[in-house]
């Protein structure tokens, strides 16, 4: 028990709702304090408000009849129920008529208002009251003393007194209680967030963070964190495929390297046919690099960094050159390659990135845009680069077989290839190249049928021209 209170003094939530607690308690005592200020205040004004009204009745007995018709009104009003005090006292300090008795000196106290302890005469020495009173100096050096009890404005501030210590005491414990069932709820929350993560931790990759449905923080924080352990669970699952491609991709390269390099050393008789061999085994190792250097930059397109390398590019110059580049290719391999560029196009991008994906995409249709047998359409090949509604597509677009569309998505993963023979070159990364550079540059790659044949669709963000965040190209 001791253990868990310590642990939830301990919390954040909680010091956090004790220090709202103790601002909550000032302002309250602020607020109570200026309450009983006024209250007071206000009283007085209407204390004072009386007795002016009583010495402005006394002053005109006074003016009627002098000091004889003051004694008889005084002693008349002093026997009538009320709080007004009344006395008179001559210039030895003996009274002449009243009806209180003064606990301090009477000639002590100059003209004026003043607060003066009293009692009435039929009470004990030992009962103290308080009085306001306005003190007048008459003729023949005589004190009058007109005042009102003030029982009343005490009674109300005991009141107010009782009424603040009560209202604190009652904010500091249901201040506290919330405060102890706020942390408590925070604590549980991350306690299960604490939970889930040793988890995970300990190797339970499937374990997600428990989401309510609060809508809160902590269900945003989990949400995200969810998100973040799916795409750390999608790049592990990758690397896993990946391991597993590259073991039975490079399996067949290494396989006939070494194989090629046994067969020269144990049959060459000649140094032509030594050559021969190291030839083969340069083009093996070539073919080798290849795959690592498309695997290298694929891993570069998904998780570097393009902030150092963006740069404007005039994309219809890159495109048009890159179809420059292919066409002489696209004719002998009777695939005429047709361009449609948009003039005028910049983008702030990596060009390498997109010019080796422009590259990639061309390449595969060179491999796989021929007719089917039969087929009465004539093979071409056809490199568009358009904007299209604030964003810009570039696509190249065949005559071959196609994709079905249930192998769309799964083209798009490395070392895959629906060429089960293996009969043509390539080792499955060049979708999955441009797949990550239109990642990377916050793109989408799409896989559309061409009615016959494959449209790929490399959709790229376009900023505007004037953007300050682009660098121009040196």
């Amino acid at each position: 028990m001791r253990q868990a209170a310590g642990r939830i003094f301990r919390t954040s939530a909680f010091r956090l709702s004790a220090v709202y607690l103790l601002i909550f308690v000032f302002f309250a005592v602020f607020v109570l304090g200026y309450l009983a200020w006024n209250t007071r205040r206000l009283l007085d004004a209407q204390i004072t408000e009386t007795i002016e009204t009583e010495i402005s009745s006394l002053a005109e007995q006074y003016r009627i009849g002098g000091v004889r018709q003051l004694i008889v009104t005084m002693e008349r009003r002093g026997r009538q129920s009320g709080s007004f005090l009344y006395l008179l006292v001559d210039p030895r300090g003996d009274s002449v008529t009243g009806n209180a008795i003064l606990r301090v000196p009477a000639l002590d106290q100059k003209p004026g208002w003043v607060e003066l302890p009293f009692n009435w005469p039929d009470e004990s020495e030992e009962v103290r009251r308080l009085a306001k009173l306005r003190v007048f100096v008459l003729p023949g050096n005589l004190r009058l003393f007109v005042g009102r009890d003030l029982e009343e404005r005490a009674r109300l501030q005991e009141a107010i007194r009782r009424a603040r210590g009560w209202s604190l005491l009652m904010v500091l414990l249901l201040g506290g209680f919330g405060a102890w069932f706020v942390t408590r709820k925070v604590l549980s929350r991350v306690d299960g967030i604490a939970g889930a993560t040793a988890r995970i931790m300990d190797g339970n990759l499937a374990e997600r963070l428990p989401v309510t449905n609060a809508d809160d923080e902590f269900d945003r924080l989990a949400i995200h964190l969810n998100q973040m352990l799916d795409r750390m669970g999608e790049l592990m699952a990758g690397l896993r495929e990946l391991s597993d491609n590259v073991a039975h991709d490079l399996r067949t390269p290494l396989t006939r390297l070494r194989n090629g390099a046994e067969e020269s050393l144990r049959n060459a008789q000649s140094l032509e046919e030594s050559r021969h061999g190291l030839e083969r085994a340069i083009e093996e190792s070539d073919q080798l690099i290849r795959i690592f250097d498309a695997l290298l930059m694929i891993a570069r397109a998904e998780t570097g960094n393009l902030s150092t390398s963006l740069q404007e590019i005039a994309l219809d110059e890159l495109a048009a050159g890159i179809a420059e580049l292919y066409e002489p290719l696209a004719e002998e391999a009777g695939m005429p390659l047709r361009s449609d560029i948009e003039p005028g196009l910049k983008l702030k991008a990596n060009r390498a990135l997109i010019g080796q994906a422009l590259s990639n995409l061309v390449e595969n249709a060179l491999k796989y845009g021929l007719p089917p047998e039969g087929s009465d359409r004539a093979a071409e090949i056809e490199l568009s680069v358009h904007r299209r509604e604030g964003r810009i597509e570039l696509s190249v677009s065949d005559r071959g077989p196609g994709i079905p569309d249930d192998d769309r998505e799964r083209v798009l993963e490395r070392f895959v290839r629906l060429d089960r023979s293996r009969a043509k070159p390539g080792f499955g990364l060049g979708l999955s190249l441009v797949n990550a550079v239109a990642r990377l540059h916050g793109g989408t790659l799409r896989l559309e049928d061409n009615a016959p044949g494959l449209r790929v669709v490399l959709v790229l963000p376009a900023p505007l021209v004037n953007d300050p965040e682009i660098v121009p190209s040196p």
